[in-house]
């Protein structure tokens, strides 16, 4: 029998015990100023402080210790296009314009393998650059797009959500699916790649206008079909796209009705977006359990709306919430810039939005959002060890109004409005170092 691995990391660490929303907003951080995190095969065995837990540690096992720098969980995205990375920053139209102009062209591209795999390498190395280490993501409509990706993240042992995009109408031909090819190829990607290593598929219908109610209705026969998938898809990012959608499904009671009259929504279901979802859809959400994913760069970047936070997390009824970056209308894989983003967001839409929230939303919220808050998001002990090191001090400027910061809560303040890529200091995925900025 093989030796259990043991590693063991010391320094200031952040996680959550509860809801920063809820009642609990005042004490749901929970902030240890020297801690020790003691990792067993890739997951976390003890979290607490540092000389509480010292004794612990078996002999011979090697501290590495972070100074000026936070121990977080791995950031979580919840919504991210792989395939748009090249098209990062194309900009000068509004979301359905920029679909035909730059995402939709970009997107045939991916029949070809060399190019899905070169465009997940890079996708998933600058995801674990950015302290980034699971996302929900979505693929082209090729099969060999979902291939490509799931072994860029299988060997880099993330957990990551992904599917193949499903679209039968309303986009280019070459990208456009029959109803039973969409089935046949989702189906064969799900016994090939669902629960293996730590990947886990979604069904990824694009969005109500590019599928017709026969794709709608047999994406919902295999999510019945395989418990333990995910759907995911956009909901109510634009006014546009919103009368497109009724207008298609003239019998539906709204967006959200487009995908539940599918069996498209509840635990495991996560849409992107959000903006313009009605009070009764917001309920709807949070009695099924269907979550959102909040894009603040991308709805700002395609102007598309101003995402209201205090609405989505009404106490009287709150939505499961998670932060995304939405690449490529989204303009960063830093979790940092869109934490930021978020901020600025709920202010403009008069919210308030703290930076303990943001941070939630970005991790421990995040998982809850994904239905895997057992496993990532948090530095609970039995969870897999999935961490960003963030340093402190990582510009100048950073490093002197952090000499002025009077507690955790202004300087992850000064973190979420300051800071980029460059603070994250090391990333580790199932409790291995994968990158190290120095």
């Amino acid at each position: 029998m093989s030796e259990s691995k043991i590693t063991a990391i010391r320094g200031s660490a952040i996680t959550f015990g509860d809801d920063p929303f809820g009642e609990a907003k005042d004490t749901a951080l929970q902030y240890e100023t020297d801690a020790l995190l003691i990792i067993e095969d890739g997951f976390i065995k003890s979290f607490g402080n540092a000389e509480t837990l010292m004794p612990e540690l078996p002999p011979g096992v090697k501290v590495t210790t972070y100074t000026d720098s936070l121990v977080l969980p791995g950031f979580i995205d919840c919504h991210v296009h792989y395939p748009q990375t090249q098209i990062i920053g194309a900009g000068g139209e509004a979301l359905i314009d920029w679909l035909d102009k730059y995402t939709f062209v970009a997107e045939q591209s991916f029949s070809d393998d060399e190019h899905s795999l070169k465009t997940a390498d890079t996708f998933c190395d600058e995801l674990i650059r950015n302290g980034t280490t699971s996302a929900a993501v979505f693929c082209t409509v090729h099969a060999q797009s979902v291939d490509s990706f799931f072994k860029s993240a299988s060997s880099r042992k993330m957990r990551m959500i992904a599917g193949k995009v499903l679209m039968d109408r309303n986009a280019p031909e070459g990208l456009c699916d029959s109803v039973q090819r969409g089935h046949d190829l989702s189906k064969q990607l799900i016994d090939r790649w669902h629960g293996k290593d730590r990947i886990l598929y979604a069904i990824t219908p694009r969005y109500a206008a590019s599928s017709t109610p026969e794709q709608l209705d047999i994406a919902g026969t295999l999510w019945r079909e395989n418990p333990g998938t995910y759907v995911q898809s956009h909901i109510s990012e634009s006014q546009k796209e919103i009368e497109w959608v009724n207008a298609l499904f003239p019998d539906c009671d709204g967006y959200l009705d487009t995908y539940g009259r599918f069996g498209l929504i509840g635990p495991r279901s996560i849409f992107g977006h959000g903006i313009h979802l009605t009070e009764a859809e917001w309920q709807r959400c949070h009695e099924t359990g269907t979550a959102i994913a909040h894009c603040p760069t991308s709805n700002m970047f395609l102007g598309s709306g101003l995402f209201d936070i205090k609405k989505a997390k009404d106490a009287s009824r709150p939505a499961q919430i998670g932060l995304a970056t939405d690449l490529g209308a989204g303009t960063s894989f830093s979790m940092f810039q869109t934490m930021g983003a978020a901020y600025q967001v709920a202010r403009l839409a008069g919210a308030d939005l703290s930076a303990a929230q943001a941070l939630y939303l970005a991790t421990t919220g995040a998982a809850k959002a994904l239905s895997l808050e057992d496993k990532i998001g948090t530095l609970e002990p039995g969870t897999e060890a999935d961490l960003a090191i963030v340093d402190l001090k990582s510009t100048p400027i950073i490093d002197y109004r952090m000499q002025f910061a009077q507690s955790i809560e202004e300087i992850l303040f000064v973190l979420m409005t300051m800071a980029d890529d460059r603070a994250v200091r090391a990333t580790y995925i199932s409790g291995d170092l994968a990158y190290t900025r120095d």
